[in-house]
């Protein structure tokens, strides 16, 4: 980039915070949380007075749109990088309230010693002790500095006025510190300026192209934007956390009169953590459901009224996209929409939220529905569609490598193919035959309980109504909801005894889900042991394990879970034949789960 596309410049501290309160720089009240721990607002105050620079700050002023007369009109700067910094600037100085991380409105109080010249997050002890200042905003906030001063010395009759008074005056002039900041040429490409944005980091956290469409829809109050940055963020804190309703009413009277809370109350009545989103999720299935486009950047170039045939900005497609996003939030929101996409999930028997993997995988599968659901899919054929794209998706990690680019694949076949049409293609093509009885055994040879065959296999056994191993009773679909312990077929003690690395003797092929009573019953015992005291339990001998004592039924359960039925006739093979023999059985059950769906 050439040093035209960019200017830097000084501005004292005092002129940034007038930018701030005017709003010629946005800071959107609900842009990003203050995530600073109170320490380093101290440590920034302290930087300041001892004359330390605190690092530049870069904006970007909203690309120069053309309105209906033909007449430029230049946006708000956004804050691109430096947020943290200046909210702790405002909170200390100006004694303004922050919302923090856990969505909670507080003041960020910063003492400070004028004697011994030393900043401390305020508390208790101090507000007891004369020798501080409790709240520096007092300071800044104060046009009678001798009052100040004398009233301190009045408490502290050992120090001078002149001290005193020369070490409050430094701490007044640090407002009058220069900060630089960089600004972005306001014709930059949004590529470009995008790349900056996700290469910045502020507080050590490393931001993304959601983040920065987020504060691309925060600062635009026309098309409110504002309220819709909110909408986003409310609802995924309720989803978490149904109680944050009533916080919502009392403190923010203009979102709770808008169209978007009465949408998303019924979050008050829910306790289910299956589909949690964040705002990157549903910016992303919003936008790409609706745009028909998959790459976040897309999105700020069009809310910033990117014309892509031109090149150029243009006030209605600004409003335009703004209109649809909001489209696009709605639907999410919509708790019909929602409870489906839930329900279509539990249908094909991913019952908990730990069976769920990839969440991009989850995003796009509702973005299918939703778009089926806008062009009138009979509810059976969409459903039907959902939950076998679903399962193909994470089989064949289809969104985990560069998510961004498989949605914007994805989605633009759709528009080209029909969406039926180009859903039913993939799947066959990504799972022929030879996956489920070459490749997909080849994959589970994993340790990672996680993977995405393991959750498939679980889904499968609870869709199936598959019992426990070794349970008489108790299904797969009841050990997943009360979290259920995982038993290796082989003891891991076993196994460890004879020199196996935890990467082998965890493979998820010697896993098997049980009862915890069943599970110690077994304890580490041989294989080639216990499988004789369950054929000696269905025949009239000691009952060990659980409550099959029946031979049908035993050899059904083993069935159930892979096990091979031989083994109850002694014959136990080597640990890694098991494997490999288990990975089959296994596959083979994936792929009867599958053609349910």
């Amino acid at each position: 980039m050439s040093t035209q596309r960019y200017s830097v410049a000084p501005h004292p501290i005092e002129t940034l915070l007038t930018y701030v309160k005017s709003g010629e720089i946005a800071i959107p009240e609900i842009q990003r949380p203050f995530v600073w721990e109170a320490t380093k607002v101290r440590n920034l105050l302290d930087s300041l007075y001892q004359g330390y620079p605190i690092g530049y700050l870069i904006t970007w002023r909203n690309p120069t749109v053309k309105l209906k007369d033909g007449t430029p009109a230049a946006g708000k700067r956004i804050l691109i990088d430096g947020q943290q910094r200046v909210t702790a600037l405002m909170a200390a100085l100006l004694g303004r309230e922050v919302l923090t991380k856990d969505y909670e409105t507080v003041r960020i109080r910063i003492a400070f010693h004028p004697q011994a010249e030393r900043f401390e997050v305020a508390n208790p002890a101090i507000s007891k002790d004369g020798a501080w200042i409790e709240d520096i905003a007092d300071v800044f906030s104060s046009t009678k500095l001798f009052q100040l001063v004398g009233d301190y010395c009045a408490k502290n009759p050992d120090t001078t006025q002149d001290a005193v008074f020369a070490s409050i005056e430094k701490l007044r002039k640090i407002i009058n510190n220069h900060v630089g900041i960089i600004e972005l040429a306001d014709d930059l490409d949004i590529e470009t300026v995008t790349e900056i944005f996700i290469r910045v980091n502020s507080a050590g956290a490393e931001l993304s192209q959601a983040d920065f469409a987020m504060s691309k829809i925060a600062v635009n109050e026309t098309y409110g934007g504002n309220l819709l940055r909110k909408a986003i963020d409310y609802f995924c804190h309720l989803a978490v956390a149904p109680e944050f309703l009533n916080r919502i009413e009392k403190a923010d009277k203009a979102f709770a009169a808008s169209e978007f809370l009465p949408q998303m109350r019924w979050l008050k009545d829910v306790n289910d953590d299956l589909y949690d989103p964040t705002y990157t999720d549903m910016l992303r299935v919003a936008f790409t459901s609706e745009f028909g486009r998959g790459k976040l950047q897309d999105l700020v170039a069009l809310l910033s009224g990117r014309n892509f045939e031109t090149k150029q900005f243009e006030e209605p497609i600004a409003e335009e996209s703004f209109g649809r996003l909001k489209k696009g939030i709605l639907a999410f929101i919509n708790k019909n929409h929602f409870d489906k996409i839930t329900m279509i999930l539990r249908s094909a028997g991913f019952a908990t939220s730990d069976l769920i993997g990839g969440r991009n995988a989850v995003n796009f599968a509702y973005i299918l529905y939703l778009r089926g659901k806008a062009e009138k899919l009979a509810a059976a054929d969409l459903e039907r569609m959902v939950r076998r794209w679903y399962a193909m998706s994470i089989l064949r990690g289809r969104y985990t490598g560069s998510p961004e680019t498989a949605f914007d694949l994805d989605i633009r076949q759709v528009a080209a193919r029909g969406l039926v049409s180009y859903a039913e293609s993939v799947i066959e093509n990504e799972l022929p035959e030879s996956f489920w009885t070459g490749m997909l055994p080849q994959l589970m040879d994993t340790s990672s309980a996680q993977s995405p065959y393991f959750l498939a296999y679980k889904a499968a056994q609870a869709k199936l109504a598959d019992k426990g191993f070794l349970s008489k009773d108790i299904s797969v679909l009841d050990l997943l909801l009360n979290r259920s312990d995982v038993h290796h077929v082989y003891p891991r003690n076993y196994l460890k005894k004879l020199g196996l690395s935890r990467g082998r003797y965890n493979q998820i092929a010697n896993f098997v889900l049980t009862q915890s009573e069943i599970n110690i019953a077994i304890g580490d015992k041989p294989p080639e042991q216990y499988f004789s005291e369950l054929a000696d339990q269905c025949n009239g001998g000691k009952r060990r394990y659980g409550a099959i004592t029946d031979g049908d039924a035993l050899c059904a359960n083993l069935k159930m879970s892979c096990i091979p039925e031989s083994m109850l006739e002694g014959e136990i093979p080597t640990y890694e034949d098991f494997l490999e023999e288990r990975r089959r059985l296994m596959s083979l059950k994936i792929k009867a789960w599958f053609e349910t769906l």
